[in-house]
């Protein structure tokens, strides 16, 4: 069948494409992995402003948050929208975008990943810690070759610290007959180091743990910028 005249031989280069519009014909072309944050962000945008097209105002919220996707996230619906272009709509779609990534690094254990070192560990469940306000403590349980059978939230409390009952710590290990838990939770400050609170409690459970025949492997404390593992320093 002979093709009209009128039809385009084939589609013009991205180039000549307006720059806003890139973004989603390379995802198409090219894939999702292809996108840069900032490409994947005015996706989200879907358009910018009278100065600025979608991606260039995708570059400017990126580098006020430092170019660092946990800092984005933390970004309340009013942080957002006091960019020129980003209205309530907007605030709010780029917030779920950020929410079900996250979930997504919380989606059911399938698979039993194996805890072979304190970064395993930390990959498990940062996802969950990294980017709240608040502190939490979680626990994650184990069999005997140290696969993951469950994470599980114990308490959430303020900024500065969350009461953590021994009861609850190994009631869920207890229930999935776990061999082992890794203990771990935040510190919204972004300090890394443990303060004397954290060390009686990891001390008063490792012994807890040793009287139910359960070992507490490893005590995590994570921050936005990375974690600090109380076995890998030797204070467990």
């Amino acid at each position: 069948m002979a093709v009209p005249s009128s039809y385009p031989k084939s589609l013009p280069s991205i180039k000549a494409w307006a720059e806003e519009d890139r973004p989603r014909e390379k995802l198409m072309l090219k894939g999702r992995h292809s996108l840069s944050d900032a490409e994947l962000l005015a996706i989200l945008l879907g358009s910018g402003n009278r100065e600025e097209s979608a991606v260039t105002l995708a570059q400017r919220i990126l580098h006020e948050a430092g170019n660092d996707l946990q800092a984005l996230s933390q970004m309340t619906l009013s942080d957002l929208m006091r960019y020129r272009g980003v209205g309530e709509a907007k605030a709010i779609g780029i917030s779920a975008a950020l929410e079900l990534g996250r979930r997504r690094q919380m989606s059911p254990l399938k698979d039993k990943p194996q805890v072979q070192s304190s970064r395993d560990a930390f990959d498990a469940i940062a996802g969950q810690l990294t980017d709240l306000a608040h502190e939490e403590f979680w626990i994650l349980c184990m069999n005997r070759a140290n696969r993951i059978l469950s994470r599980d939230r114990i308490s959430s409390g303020g900024v500065s610290g969350t009461v953590v009952d021994a009861k609850m710590v190994f009631r869920k290990a207890l229930e999935l007959s776990a061999t082992a838990i890794i203990l771990v939770h935040n510190h919204p400050s972004g300090s890394r180091q443990p303060s004397q609170a954290d060390l009686e409690l990891t001390r008063k459970l490792v012994q807890a743990g040793k009287a139910l025949d359960l070992n507490v492997l490893d005590h995590l404390i994570i921050t936005n910028g990375g974690y600090y593992s109380f076995a890998d320093e030797g204070v467990l």
